[in-house]
């Protein structure tokens, strides 16, 4: 976290990783693994052979972005805009920004104006960034306390919530009981839309 080194135009910047990351076990891979064999045999039964093509493609992207820990950036609010793994977005462009968590991290998006309404999204790793960032960032660019939820933001917020937690099945393979059947239905409440 700098603010004004070198660069007066430099208004604050801090390194974060490019994405929200957490580290799976074996039981996400066997879930990818075993969704897409599921996909891959039903559309090979209904005869549409070249869709196992984008279905596999898309378990080996699940895979990979699952093992591989994202590389750290160095994000940048400057007098003209914002400034992240060598993309210069200018405020002009830019409409309003919002807070989201994501594995336990505060997640900042800031949208363009539209037609086509760019989504920029930021790792935040502490509250202090955090304050700092709303702090020049409302200078600019409304802040949005709750954002507006698309329908396919609802339907990925459902198929995530579907995708099985390590520490719940850790916790459930040990044997039922009343706190683990709690938390199993509380997990089937939030998949539920």
């Amino acid at each position: 976290m700098k603010t004004m080194e070198n660069n007066p135009q430099l208004l604050f910047s801090w390194k974060a990783p490019l994405r929200a990351y957490k580290k799976r076990g074996k039981k996400i891979l066997r879930f990818y693994i075993a969704l897409s064999l599921l996909l891959s045999l039903i559309v090979f039964f209904f005869g549409d052979r070249i869709l196992i093509i984008p279905i596999v493609t898309l378990f080996f992207l699940f895979y990979v972005l699952t093992i591989t820990p994202p590389p750290d950036v160095e994000n940048k609010i400057t007098t003209f805009g914002v400034d992240s793994a060598g993309v210069s977005v200018r405020w002009e462009a830019l409409s309003h920004f919002y807070f989201t968590k994501k594995f336990g991290v505060d997640i900042l998006t800031i949208i363009s104006h539209g037609p086509y309404f760019y989504h920029m999204f930021f790792v935040v790793p502490d509250e202090e960034i955090k304050k700092k960032t709303v702090e020049l960032l409302s200078q600019h660019l409304m802040f949005q306390e709750k954002p507006q939820r698309s329908f396919t933001d609802r339907v990925v917020d459902w198929f995530s919530n579907l995708m099985p937690d390590d520490e719940e099945d850790n916790h459930l393979s040990q044997g039922p009981t009343a706190s683990n059947y709690s938390a199993l239905m509380q997990k089937l409440k939030q998949v539920s839309l």
